[in-house]
């Protein structure tokens, strides 16, 4: 079912990257169909030893650079995994969701958008812990 991807983000790494689930994600793609799980946990593990994904990798520049969208699907629906690039060995899944037309839906997009603003947040609070640990 999955489609060789076209173009693909891959950091070569001597480390193996984490994967942070943001929100409800983790939830929502365990509720889809097993072939369709596999896919993308193929294409995610991939990604943590830093080689391409094995599914379409589209660009999402509507939400941040940096963040990108996994592609696959079945006869029924399209399946869609949007993620924040590899940052210090983490890769921020954002959101997992289901379409049925080819235009993602601005409620899809305003919380993949949301999801990112709070993980940069994070990201910023962790440097200047850091810092003040100096």
């Amino acid at each position: 079912m999955s489609k060789k991807a076209n173009s693909t983000v891959a950091i070569p790494s001597a480390r193996r990257a984490q994967v942070h689930w943001e929100g409800d994600a983790r939830e929502v793609l365990q509720e889809w169909p097993k072939e369709i799980r596999v896919d993308f946990g193929n294409a995610l593990n991939e990604m943590q030893e830093g080689r391409p994904a094995s599914l379409a990798v589209r660009p999402m520049p509507s939400i941040a650079a940096g963040v990108f969208e996994l592609q696959t699907g079945d006869d029924a629906k399209w399946y869609r995994m949007v993620y924040l690039a590899r940052i210090a060995d983490v890769i921020y899944v954002l959101d997992c969701f289901e379409k049925n037309t080819r235009k993602t839906e601005k409620k899809d997009l305003a919380r993949c958008l949301d999801r990112y603003k709070r993980v940069q947040q994070r990201l910023m609070e962790e440097r200047i812990d850091a810092k003040r640990k100096q």
